[in-house]
């Protein structure tokens, strides 16, 4: 078993950061210059284009978003430049739920992600980046909107080129508002929101590299995974390898660190930056204090809702990009956990995620528009006590007939519920079971609950 020294914290990201963020104090242009901000860049500008995609691509950084897709092998999709634009879109969205790590970054350090834009920018010669921010973040949005006009008052952007002329290359930043719309942090949804259109996801193919915004090639990029090319480009491949653990199942490894933004039953919530391997429990025991009200573990939802959750017995899961196949559910996600402790009704967990899923659907898709609505009322019967165990039945049968795992929609929100019902019931089918026993006492379920 890895030990406490094996998983310390690792100020990467977060080391212009202050341990007490109460006060909200966001690192300003001239503090960022004084500690060393815009020189990776610098660096960048002085290698060329294929260069660095080469260096991120060697680094294995992989999407912090969600999926974990390696970034510098989505750069290389691209095509080659053909004279035409060509965009970035950043995605600020973090709608899902248990998740508020990239808020952190916009915060307190907005310069270090518009820095790994400006690098990703220049090493894919891309013209404009959108930065998609959720609708709910007002703050935030404010604070990156001033973080963008200093950059560009002091050259970084701007029709003279990159960093002040530094690169003939020129790079325009836009901050783009959300609606608030959860499905908008698919990546095509998104691209039809920053167009003007209604948030609903692109069939695919085509897909965006070849044929994104305004019909040209688009990288999409989440905020951490833009802001950690900057320590990469600084220190190193080999830096950034040391970092993390490799795969033990003969994947990709889960090089570095990563934001992990906890929530639920613990002493400390909070967002910690810790390498990618460190157990669940020693992120919880260590870094947050424990279970809240010396209670113990029953679950977690590792990273998102729609990454399903871990059981009792599943508290030691490594917080890396292996726990999908390791621990029956979808994936890492954002890394993001909500903890949940022995006196949690996992019934009341399930409904209330499906009345979420079934709120955010888009409805293009039958098999999500329905099935969702469907879910949702199974598992209100089942809360109530008034369902039965052929309500049990139907309700797995028709989780597992929607998404993409099947084939049956555009996007993969219909997996996000589907796994998250699905990993629920089948890790905690005794309370399940209880509530379907004709010896079970109804309960009440508000209007507002359901």
């Amino acid at each position: 078993m890895p030990t406490a020294a094996d998983f310390k914290p690792a100020p990467v990201l977060t080391k212009r950061i202050p341990e007490d963020r109460s006060k909200r104090a966001t690192v300003s242009y001239e503090h960022y210059v004084a500690t060393g901000g815009y020189r990776t860049l610098e660096k960048a500008l002085s290698m060329q284009p294929s260069e660095v995609v080469e260096l991120v691509k060697g680094a294995v950084l992989r999407g912090r978003g969600g999926a974990g897709f390696p970034a510098g092998l989505k750069w290389s999709f691209l095509p080659p430049a053909d004279g035409g634009p060509r965009y970035l879109a950043i995605n600020c969205d973090e709608a899902e739920p248990g998740t508020f790590k990239d808020r952190l970054l916009v915060d307190f350090d907005p310069h270090l992600v518009l820095e790994g834009i400006a690098i990703a920018a220049y090493a894919c010669q891309m013209q404009v980046a959108y930065f998609f921010i959720r609708g709910e973040y007002h703050h935030q949005a404010k604070v990156f909107q001033k973080a963008i006009d200093e950059a560009y008052a002091n050259g970084v952007f701007g029709k003279q080129g990159l960093l002040r002329g530094a690169s003939k290359h020129a790079v325009e930043v836009v901050l783009h508002r959300s609606a608030g719309a959860y499905i908008c942090g698919e990546e095509t949804a998104l691209l039809e929101a920053v167009e003007g259109k209604r948030g609903w996801p692109r069939v695919k193919p085509p897909f965006p590299a070849v044929k994104g915004l305004f019909g040209r090639p688009t990288i999409i990029n989440n905020v951490e995974t833009l802001a950690a090319v900057v320590p990469i480009l600084e220190n190193g491949v080999d830096w950034w390898k040391r970092l993390g653990v490799e795969s033990t199942i003969g994947g990709m490894p889960s090089h570095g660190t990563k934001l992990m933004g906890v929530s639920g039953h613990v002493n400390r919530p909070n967002v910690y930056e810790l390498e990618l391997g460190i157990p669940l429990r020693m992120l919880v025991e260590k870094h947050c204090g424990g279970m809240r009200n010396g209670k113990r573990f029953k679950a977690a939802i590792a990273g998102g809702v729609s990454m399903g959750i871990l059981g009792t017995d599943q508290y030691d899961a490594p917080m890396d990009f292996d726990i999908g196949r390791k621990y029956d559910v979808l994936g890492l996600g954002t890394a993001c956990p909500t903890v949940f402790d022995e006196d949690t009704d996992m019934v009341a967990v399930a409904r209330n995620i499906s009345r979420f899923f079934k709120n955010e659907s888009c409805g293009q898709c039958t098999p999500c528009r329905e099935g969702s609505g469907w879910l949702l009322k199974l598992l209100t019967r089942i809360e109530r006590g008034a369902g039965t165990t052929q309500d049990l039945d139907v309700l797995l049968e028709v989780a597992g007939s929607m998404g993409l795992t099947p084939g049956t929609t555009i996007c993969g929100l219909a997996d996000g519920n589907n796994w998250a019902i699905r990993t629920i019931v089948n890790k905690f089918r005794p309370e399940f079971e209880k509530r379907v026993s004709p010896r079970f006492v109804p309960v009440y379920v508000s209007a507002a609950g359901r």
